[in-house]
């Protein structure tokens, strides 16, 4: 079995949910008292948040690739980033170390592509549903056609997520919110929406709507739990 290296913290309410379901997964193919082999670097979401709000990405990509190389002077075999708006820094990860990163808007893309969809919702906070680093990939290596809601909805879904769901407060409004939201997807003919955020798996569930959902958490676990088995 290889070493997952994770890179949790951002925020630490959904790196929880990374290894418990790493965990999980693990034994839930092997059996016995097996679980995954892990290392995990926690940076300060404060600080991120902090260089997020004021642009210092490139400070923040420093510190994501002095984790990295934690990860990888430990042993790890290949690093999993436990979050998608710091996927917008997986250069810096694979620039700092020699062992791979595990991109999460892959094991997305693989999962929407197995399931024969072309057009998706992507929720997220502000910058992975503005920016290109992850809808781009998922274009681009995909074939995907992704759409976003309006601003006002897009400050809404970030809002929740930075304000409630970083703080482990799920709220039934906020429930409804996101249902409406996506409810717009379905409509603008969306085939399924993508959970862009590790923190939404908290809040939504399949029951939740009527398109299927792509949890972005569970994915990159299950992908991190085959690559450690390969």
């Amino acid at each position: 079995m290889k070493t997952i290296g994770l890179i949790g913290g951002m925020s630490w309410e959904s790196s929880a949910e990374y290894y418990r379901l790493i965990n999980q997964g693990v034994k839930a193919r092997l059996g016995a008292h097996n679980n995954a082999k892990s290392l995990m670097v926690t940076v300060n979401f404060q600080e991120i948040e902090e260089m997020q709000r004021a642009g210092h990405w490139h400070a923040a990509g420093n510190l994501l690739a002095s984790a990295a190389r934690q990860l990888a002077s430990g042993g790890a075999d290949f690093i999993v980033l436990c979050t998608n708006t710091m996927h917008k820094l997986a250069a810096a990860i694979d620039s700092a170390v020699t062992i791979p990163l595990l991109h999460i808007a892959d094991a997305t893309g693989t999962a929407i592509q197995r399931a024969g969809i072309k057009r998706v919702g992507l929720l997220g906070t502000r910058f992975t549903m503005e920016q290109d680093f992850y809808k781009g990939r998922l274009r681009e290596k995909f074939g995907l056609d992704v759409i976003t809601p309006d601003e006002a909805d897009r400050l809404r879904v970030h809002t929740i997520i930075y304000d409630e769901l970083c703080h482990g407060r799920i709220n039934e409004s906020d429930r409804r919110e996101y249902q409406r939201i996506i409810a717009s997807f379905q409509a603008d003919g969306a085939e399924g929406v993508v959970l862009g955020c590790t923190e939404i798996m908290l809040l939504i569930k399949s029951s939740d709507v009527s398109l299927p959902i792509f949890d972005t958490t569970q994915l990159h676990c299950d992908a991190a739990i085959d690559a450690a088995l390969k």
